[in-house]
């Protein structure tokens, strides 16, 4: 005798045969106009990521590092370092007035910040914050602080996403100006162009850590210039700031910064000779193992540079003043072998200056995020030496 099913067996029965009916009906995902095809054609000639690496390896990099002596080294220098600033549209023929302003300062357990902001050039104002450690002797080494993409200055000098203070430390900066303090160094943090404070009202609008780097670094661009070139251009303008400060010592400036920040520390420490340390933190690397393979912000990139150097000869043009580079093992916008190999590049100019002891990079269990176990004594140690 056939078992009776009951209304709710036979509901469930209808409703797996139409499901099983939907998937059966449901299309394969389409592949795109060369699926069939792909044995009638080659793959790799419609990948343009691989043809311009293709196009990397026969690049000219002219004036790449290949020094045998401290002299030649020496004058290697003088021929990239003007090329770079070229490349990176040039700078402002004139100096003209700062302008400094403060606009608070306030007093907290640890430590004393003043916000204050100056004029760059005409019509650009820098917002910063100087923060500094309580009885300190002056004068003090300042740290140009440099945060990457996100909320902006803010977000390393312990400023919540409400402009509150920030009781615990977290992102991916750890509020690494406060870091600086903690050091018996002061920290000159500044509000990169296009971050925080210093964005278009469309892009404001979008929320604090949407940033405007697309419509200012491509305008940059259209002029035949570059946001890199601005924002260090920033930083040199920074350094003059410092000089009018009596409680910090001119002489011992050091350069820091994370991501974006770490390319405006890179580049302003390899064209501005006062910056007497530097401590770059995922950023080190190779155009092509990241810039060119992988997406990045529009604010990365310079026209016509792989004509001349890879990024490693950029940081060689630093030497022989003290050089960090810190990196994450697994950070995947700064592949770790391409920042081992960068490094490795960086080091032997440092050798052939005699300064292979002013050269560190520590390689950390992580990814993109700044760490500063070592990097932040080493700039402690290099300034006040």
């Amino acid at each position: 005798m056939a078992k009776r099913l009951s209304r709710r067996q036979l509901g469930l029965g209808a409703i797996g045969a139409t499901a099983f009916a939907q998937v059966a009906q449901t299309p394969k995902q389409y592949a795109g106009a060369l699926e069939g095809f792909e044995a009638k054609v080659n793959p790799k000639e419609f990948d343009p990521v691989a043809w311009t690496m293709g196009r990397h390896a026969a690049a000219p990099l002219r004036l790449t590092f290949k020094a045998q002596s401290r002299l030649e080294a020496e004058a290697w220098q003088r021929q990239l370092r003007p090329k770079i600033v070229e490349l990176l549209g040039g700078f402002p023929a004139e100096r003209t007035p700062l302008r400094p302003q403060t606009l608070e300062v306030r007093e907290f357990p640890g430590y004393r910040r003043e916000k204050f902001y100056f004029e760059s050039r005409p019509g650009v104002a820098v917002l910063g914050y100087l923060v500094t450690p309580p009885n300190a002797p002056t004068p003090l080494s300042a740290v140009v602080c440099i945060p990457g993409h996100g909320r902006g200055v803010d977000d390393i000098v312990g400023i919540d996403e409400y402009g509150n203070v920030r009781t615990e430390r977290k992102g991916y900066e750890y509020d690494f100006a406060l870091q600086v303090v903690e050091h018996a160094m002061a920290a000159v943090a500044i509000e990169p162009m296009a971050f925080g404070c210093r964005r278009d009202p469309i892009t404001t609008r979008k929320g604090l850590s949407a940033t405007a780097c697309q419509p200012t670094a491509g305008s940059a661009l259209l002029l035949g210039e570059t946001m890199i070139g601005w924002r260090v251009y920033d930083v040199m303008r920074t350094i003059d700031f410092i000089e009018t400060r009596p409680e910090l010592e001119a002489r011992r400036v050091g350069c820091m910064g994370i991501s974006g920040g770490g390319t405006t520390t890179l580049f302003s420490a390899a064209l501005d000779p006062r910056i007497r340390a530097a401590f770059v933190s995922g950023y080190l690397n190779t155009f092509q193992a990241s810039i060119m393979s992988l997406s990045h912000c529009i604010d990365n990139y310079i026209p016509g540079i792989l004509n001349w150097a890879e990024l490693y000869d950029v940081a060689a043009l630093i030497a022989p003043r003290p050089l960090i580079a810190e990196s994450g093992d697994h950070d995947p916008i700064f592949p770790i072998a391409a920042s081992n190999e960068s490094f490795a590049r960086v080091k032997k100019a440092y050798e052939v200056f005699g300064a292979r002891d002013s050269i560190e990079h520590e390689v950390f269990p992580g990814d993109h995020h700044f760490h500063g176990v070592r990097g932040l004594p080493f700039l402690a140690r290099t300034l006040k030496a």
